[in-house]
Order: C-alpha cells, then structure tokens, then sequence
C-alpha cells in the first residue's frame, strides 16, 4: 500500500511572501486524512506539492505507490477535452504517455505505409503497457456513472457532462484504478446529495490511501479519521476524526494563548531584572557581573522567541445591497428547457429566497443560465449586471423578469476568462460597462470586508478556488444586482465564508436563487423548487434529498 510524508515543507509564493512553513504530516497506510483551513492558506499548493507539480522549496516530501490526482476544477468553458482524454489524464503516466502516442498516430493515420507502420506500432505499444484492460476500466466506469457504454461517450466532450457527472466519472476512476495514493481536490464539489452519499461510502469502502480537501462538514465527519488543519502560516494534525476537531482546535488555541501569555509574563520578568541589575551597577560596581548575567538571561530568551499566536479568526463583511423590484420578479409560463423538463409554471416574488435542488443534470444549472440573460426575450431594463459569457439555452414557453430586475450570476465553475489575467485592484479600479471603477483605496477596502486585501495585487487564475468565490460575490455587491442567481456558491468556501455569504444574503433587498446541495445553507431559503429526475420540476414545502 502507498503512503505519503510531509517533513517540514515550506513554500513561497512568487511575489515573495511566504504562504506556509514547516508543514509535517503523515498519510499512512489506507488512512483518510482531511486538510483544512481558510481559503487560500495553501490546502491546494500543499496538494500541488505532494502530486509533484510544483518544486519542493524546503523540508521533503517523500511518496510510496502510484499516485492518483483529482483537481479541484475538471472542466471548464472553452475546454474542448473530451471523455477519453479525462479518463488518460487519471491514469498511470506509462499509460497516458501511450495513449497520447495512439491517438497522434490515429489523426496522422493515411494510406501510407509510414503512417499504417507507426498507427500498428503504437497500437502494440498500448496493449503492452495494459491499455486494453484500462480500457475494461473505463467502459466500467462509463455505464456506472453514464450508463452508456465507453465506446458511445469515450469521443464527448466533458463540458457537455453536468458538473455532478464530471466529478463522478474522475472519482470512480480514481477509486477503482491501481493507484495506491489518491490527492483529492474538493472532490464533493458539484455532487449532489445522493452523490456526496454515495461518495462517503466509497472512500469508507477504499483500502487506498487518501488526501482530501473539502468544506463539507458533513463529508468530513464521515470519512476522515485525521485532520490536517493548515492556518497561520503552518499546520497541525489532529489525530482524531472531525467530529472532535472543532473541539481540539479550541483546546489548542487556548492553550497558545496561554503559553503566549506566560511568556510575556516571563520576558516582562527578564527585562525589569536587567533593568534592576543595570541601576544598581551604576553605583555598586559588584552588581557589574549580574547585569552582564541578566543582559545574556534576557539576549537568550528574546532570540528563542516567543511560542506562536493562535491564527486570527476570519471577519468577512458582505454588504449586499440589491434595490427593491417589481412585486414579481421572476415569470415562467409552460417553460420547458429542452432535453431537462416538461413544461412548467413558477413565480418567484420580490424578496423571495429560492433554493433550486435535484439531481445532477436535471438542468438547475440551464434554468439559471436562461434567467441569467434576461429571460427568453429580455428587456433592456432586465440586461445582466455583467459582461460573463453564457452559453445559450435551447427552451421552449415563456422565462420573465419583473421590472427593474437585474439579474447577477454566480457561476458554478467560476469560469470568467476576461478576469483571470488581471489584478484584483486593477478589475475593481478600471470597472467595465456596467460597473464604475474605484480608486485604489476604495479597492483595498473593498477587498478588506473580504480578506482579500492580501491578494490585491495577485491575479484572478492564481487564487485559490474560495478566494475567487469571495472576490465575485464582491463583484455582485457592486454590481447593482436586485436578482442574484447563484450556482453552487458555497462549493469553495471555507466555513467563515459560508456564514458571512448567508449573513450577506439576509441582509440583500432583493430575490436570492440558488442551485445548492449544501444541505446546511439550504437552511437559509424560505421555498425550495426541486427538479426531479423524471422530468418534472415542481416545488416542495421542505428541502427533498432522496431526488434519484
């Protein structure tokens, strides 16, 4: 069985600040361990590390077995992968390398003996090194999650695949290949309920050795048997499972408060010492030795330095504004999106909070998107608070929006290619067409309500996954919406960022929807319209779960 160790492992980001150091843990044998922490205290670049993507700059990190990578973000707009080049991206190098060497020799494949020659020579090369029976694998795979055999999907693209089905596909692979160690990045993000069931199960079931990253309180209680907490700039491991970690984490930061304490008690002891000694050894030169004596005392102790601080606790401030609307804001008439639903009718009214829920590929994602543009027909009152490209979606009836409704999307992916090279700062100072800018302390403050001020100078595509999430609620609060359509908002953030969002939400005068398997933020919604598997999209007076 494989295994990972993490010996005193530090890393600094390019800008020259140092994110985290001497970071030390074990992942045994078959062991489950969870890393969490705020976001963008390292859990992703700890990951990068362990998989090799990224040099270790100090301590070793050292690796037993094959090793099994899920990112956080599997498919994305614009990715024109297809099933078949996910599923070799999931399996042993020696197998990838073949499989990319088959496919070049197929597309270059002709009638001459040249191209013929090198298409049989790699076809020989990949049963050598057991694609045929990975390909065994895959069409496993490919009827458990998809119910289609591979033959019939391995040529899809993955971004025609829902989120949910995306992230199934990779995990059953994962799950049921050969590597030993498998490195999971938010592998519960876009499942839905059934899924994430589904998946503790799986990982209780696995005999393999595994590193996650998740937010899932629930996920976590279930399936980690050890805690890496990585905050303040390193990391400790809680040696029990999650249900005992918040407890264990409060003990801890007692006790560094305590220990601070007493040192500073301690030091403050050494410095009226020295101080004494030095006053007296101004008249009475045989207090000369015991200055000295107190001076190195005091030298000694300061160079030492003091036990470290607990980690300061988050404080995020989002302050949605929205504006009021007319009575309705949200009109569907014999609205049926194609291949999802049969027609149907809803009323969302000004001030409502709708949880959207059911299974994966049901189409939640499509309803938002449609309501995201403005309606089947908008009006130019009812235009998108931003300039985010959204696909089209093919329906039929009637999608409306109330007066003065002005619809801001969260999306699910994050997928804002327009932003991903420029600066925090530089996006909020320069605005766009339907956001002014901001002076740089304007920005710096901004940011500030939502700990990112650190980040002000940093890249959108280098965040981690809940920053960006913080910085495009950010974009909302200033964008003037009065209607926020949020796709899976939570997915990435860290818990203080949850709260903060729902606080936010509260406090928002306007229409709130939200596509969500997050059953602790479902809490918060006041109706719940629920897309079922047969097609049917009807609305429940409680939150429903069991939606297969």
């Amino acid at each position: 069985m494989g295994y990972v160790d993490v010996a005193g492992a530090g890393f600094v980001l390019p800008d020259g600040r140092e994110l985290f150091a001497d970071v030390s843990f074990r992942v045994g044998e078959g062991a489950k361990v969870a890393l969490v922490g705020p976001n963008g205290a390292g859990k992703t670049t700890l990951l990068r590390l362990v998989a090799g993507d990224l040099p270790t700059q100090t301590g070793s990190i050292a690796r037993s077995g094959g090793l099994g990578v899920m990112r956080q973000f599997i498919g994305m707009i614009g990715d024109d992968r297809t099933l078949e080049d996910l599923a070799l991206s999931l399996v042993e190098p020696p197998l990838r390398a073949a499989g990319a060497r088959l496919a070049a020799a197929a597309a270059a494949l002709d009638e001459s003996e040249r191209t013929q020659l090198a298409y049989a020579n790699a076809l020989a090369h990949w049963g050598e090194v057991g694609g045929y029976d990975v390909e065994v694998l895959f069409d496993t795979v490919a009827v458990a999650i998809l119910d289609k055999p591979w033959e019939q999907v391995r040529h899809r693209p993955v971004r025609t695949l829902s989120g949910g089905q995306q992230k199934r596909f990779a995990l059953d692979l994962l799950l049921r290949g050969r590597d030993e160690v498998l490195l999971l990045d938010e592998p519960d993000n876009f499942l839905d309920v059934p899924g994430k069931r589904w998946l503790e199960q799986r990982l209780r079931e696995s005999p393999k050795s595994v590193l996650f990253v998740s937010h899932d309180r629930e996920l976590l209680a279930q399936t980690a048997d050890r805690v890496v907490a990585v905050e303040g700039g390193g990391a400790w491991t809680h040696p029990g499972g999650f249900a005992s970690w918040h407890e264990a984490r409060v003990n801890r930061h007692e006790k560094l408060e305590e220990n601070r304490r007493r040192w500073d008690e301690e030091h403050q002891k050494l410095r009226e010492l020295m101080f004494m000694y030095k006053q007296k050894a101004a008249y009475n030169s045989d207090m000369a030795s015991r200055y000295q004596s107190a001076q190195t005392r005091l030298r000694r102790f300061e160079e030492a330095g003091p036990p470290p601080l607990p980690p300061k606790e988050q404080s995020l401030r989002m302050n949605l504004r929205g504006g009021r609307t007319g009575k309705r804001a949200v009109i569907c008439e014999r609205l049926e999106l194609e291949n999802l639903t049969f027609p149907f009718d809803l009323e969302i009214w000004y001030g409502d909070r709708v949880a959207v829920l059911g299974a994966n590929g049901t189409g939640k994602s499509h309803f938002l998107r449609l309501l995201a543009a403005g309606g089947s027909d908008p009006e130019a009152e009812n235009k998108p608070v931003d300039g985010a490209p959204l696909s089209y979606v093919a329906h039929d009836g009637v999608a409306r929006l109330g007066a003065r409704v002005r619809p801001g999307h969260f999306s699910q992916t994050h997928d804002r290619p327009e932003l991903v090279d420029r600066t925090l700062v530089e996006i909020l100072w320069r605005g766009d067409d339907h956001r002014s800018g901001m002076d740089r302390a304007g920005a710096m403050k901004a940011l500030n309500r939502y700990e990112l001020a650190g980040q002000g100078d940093q890249r959108f595509g280098t965040l981690s996954g809940g920053q960006q999430a913080r910085f495009l609620v950010l974009m909302l609060e200033l964008s003037g919406a009065t209607l926020l359509l949020l796709d899976e908002p939570t997915d990435n953030l860290d818990l203080a960022s949850a709260e903060a969002l729902e606080e936010g939400l509260r406090q928002f005068e306007g229409t709130v929807m939200a596509v969500t398997h997050d059953r602790w933020f479902t809490r918060s919604f006041d109706r719940f319209v629920l897309f079922q598997g047969d097609n049917e999209v009807v609305e429940t007076p409680e939150p429903v779960w069991d939606v297969r």
